[in-house]
């Protein structure tokens, strides 16, 4: 479930959309030049589409923070897969040790690894009500995963939001 190599390539044009590890669907709105201890570094300027925020990275370096292309036909294929798998263990550790298992998979900006947290908050929401911590870790997955699907597929985000959670109904056991 690696991401092809082309999905990193950092020559992004002002327009187009990028996701930011942990933050989402981004908007490149600029790429700037800015001297820092006396070398010029080029950085490009995103806007993160779900809340307005404001990033810059730079350019050399947009890589190793995992800026990444919108998710491929075949990537969104795994996702699915990964939602839709039922033979996985749900982690019976400690809510904070979960917590934090969860947000670093959110964190490496992998739509497989954020599906996987969405996947197992939603089983477990079936056999127990979700703590606060969990419903908040539950939203952030969703809204990522609604975000860049809905972009990939090219439909509304209400529409993909509807559909991701029909994967989980009752009916879809």
């Amino acid at each position: 479930m690696f991401a092809p190599l082309e999905q990193f390539m950092t020559d992004f044009k002002v327009g187009e959309k990028a996701v930011y590890p942990g933050h989402g669907v981004a908007e490149v709105v600029g790429v700037a030049r800015r001297e820092i201890s006396g070398a010029t570094l080029e950085f490009y300027e995103l806007r993160v589409i779900e809340n307005g925020m404001k990033v810059m990275v730079p350019r050399k370096n947009a890589v190793n923070v995992g800026l990444r292309r919108i998710v491929t036909e075949e990537q969104m294929q795994e996702v699915y897969e990964v939602l839709l798998r039922r033979d996985e263990k749900i982690s019976t550790a400690t809510w904070n040790r979960r917590h934090r298992e969860y947000m670093d998979k959110i964190k490496t900006g992998s739509l497989s690894e954020i599906a996987k947290v969405m996947r197992d908050l939603c089983l477990l929401r079936g056999d127990k009500e979700l703590s606060f911590g969990e419903r908040k870790m539950l939203n952030t997955a969703q809204t990522l995963l609604v975000q860049e699907l809905a972009l990939a597929k090219g439909v509304d985000e209400a529409a993909m939001s509807a559909e991701l959670e029909g994967l989980f109904s009752e009916s879809a056991s």
